[in-house]
């Protein structure tokens, strides 16, 4: 018996280190505290380095543009642009109205002649609109006179016709002149303008010569736009009143012929 107890006390010596060392673990982990769960942060989104601007419009940029090159030199060239379109779209109507089938008239003059002589001739010109039957009307009214005085007198009317036709291209020619010039006087005072900032401040920055030569280039571009979009509605007219005096020439030579062809048959 005294074995056993001596046996126990032994034990109890040996395994009682073991034994609180397992109970303060036991605590440590109890007092601990729970761990949470921690959702990892979301990562980051990545942002392309080129910001995504709202794209301008057409006329949102024009606009911009003429506020940046100063509205005190960029007026005039849209004066120069305005005046020049109106003129050009006014010929172009005009001479789109000026066009006449000359075959088809040439056809109900000669009708008319062997019909109801120059006088009924003459009202079919009458009645119909444009320069080759204006022509037509002032040949037929000196009929009478003969076959001579009918030429000149179509070669002298179809001068007048052919100034009527190109009233108003100086005007363009005119702006399509002036707004480069414009443009560039611009460019001109930009630069004095830059200079001058430059000698006021003492030093060379490239703030401060920006400003002017961002109006130097914006006026010459500006005039430069305006001066090629008015040239292309001058050639334009221009080949529309060389088509035109060429059907009157062909028109008034067919005429003449028709003429001789009437007195020679006596009718």
């Amino acid at each position: 018996m005294r074995k056993l107890i001596a046996l126990f006390m032994l034990a109890g010596i040996l395994f009682a280190p073991v034994i609180a060392n397992a109970q303060d673990a036991d605590t440590a982990a109890q007092e601990e505290p729970t761990p949470v769960a921690v959702e990892p942060a979301a990562s980051p989104a990545i942002v392309d380095d080129e910001i995504v601007e709202e794209e301008l419009s057409f006329h949102q940029v024009v606009k911009e543009k003429f506020i940046e090159g100063d509205p005190l030199y960029m007026t005039p060239v849209l004066i120069c642009l305005i005046l020049g379109l109106a003129v050009a779209l006014e010929r172009i109507i005009t001479l789109n109205l000026s066009t006449t089938n000359t075959k088809k008239l040439l056809t109900k003059v000669e009708d008319a002649l062997e019909s109801g002589g120059v006088e009924a001739a003459k009202d079919v010109t009458k009645n119909t609109k444009g320069p080759v039957a204006s022509i037509f009307t002032q040949g037929l009214m000196r009929y009478s006179e003969g076959i001579e005085m009918v030429e000149k007198s179509i070669i002298s009317y179809g001068s007048v016709e052919m100034g009527r036709l190109e009233k108003g291209l100086v005007w363009i020619s005119l702006f399509i002149s002036l707004a480069p010039m414009l443009g560039f006087m611009g460019t001109v005072i930009g630069m004095i303008g830059a200079f001058d900032s430059i000698e006021a401040a003492g030093d060379i920055s490239p703030s401060l010569v920006a400003g002017g030569i961002k109006i130097a280039l914006l006026t010459t571009v500006a005039g430069l736009i305006v001066a090629i979009i008015l040239q292309l509605f001058y050639n334009y007219c221009v080949a529309k009143i060389d088509s035109l005096v060429n059907d009157m020439e062909d028109a008034s030579i067919t005429l003449v012929d028709i003429l001789v062809k009437h007195k020679l048959t006596g009718k």
